[in-house]
C-alpha cells in the first residue's frame, strides 16, 4: 500500500489543480517518477518498489498490471490522482481510458467517439460538451497525444 498524504497537503493540491486548469503538476508520469518524488508523493513500499520496477510501462494498462490486483478500487483512484501513465487518446483501449479516476462508460464512450483527435484543442473542444472546463482541464491531465 502507500502512505496518505496528510489532508491539508491533499487539500492544497486539489485545490491548486482548480485553480490552475492546465496545472497539474501533482501527478507524477509512472515512467519518469523516481523514488524520491514517489516518497514526496505519499507513495511507498511495494507499491513505490512495483512502479520503479516496472519503469518503462508500454501503456497504461501495463501499469495498472503492476499496481497490486488486491489494492482497493479507491486506494488505485487515490494512487492515479497522483502517479499515472499519460493515455494516449488515438491508441488507448477502453479498459485503459476506464484507468481515469471518475471516468463513467458514457464518457469513455466520448473519448472514443471522437477519434482520431487532431489536437489536444479539439479534445478540449468536444469533451467540454459533456463536462465543464474545470473537469475538461482535470481529464486532459491524464491524456497525450503522441502521433507516433
Amino acid at each position: 500500500m502507500f502512505r496518505k498524504l496528510a489532508p491539508a497537503i491533499l487539500a492544497a493540491a486539489m485545490i491548486s489543480g482548480a485553480a490552475h486548469a492546465d496545472d497539474h503538476a501533482e501527478r507524477l508520469n509512472a515512467n519518469t517518477a523516481t523514488a524520491e518524488q514517489l516518497d514526496a508523493a505519499g507513495v511507498g513500499g511495494a507499491t513505490s518498489a512495483a512502479i520503479l520496477e516496472g519503469q518503462p510501462f508500454a501503456s497504461t494498462a501495463a501499469f495498472n498490471a503492476a499496481i497490486d490486483p488486491n489494492m482497493p478500487e479507491a486506494d488505485k483512484a487515490e494512487l492515479y490522482a497522483r502517479v499515472f501513465v499519460p493515455i494516449d487518446l488515438n491508441k488507448a483501449t477502453r479498459e485503459e481510458i476506464m484507468l481515469i479516476p471518475g471516468m463513467t462508460r458514457r464518457m469513455a464512450h466520448e473519448f472514443e467517439e471522437y477519434r482520431p483527435y487532431t489536437s489536444i484543442d479539439q479534445f478540449n473542444r468536444e469533451i467540454g460538451k459533456y463536462v465543464d472546463d474545470a473537469e475538461v482541464a482535470r481529464l486532459r491531465s491524464y491524456v497525450t497525444l503522441n502521433d507516433e
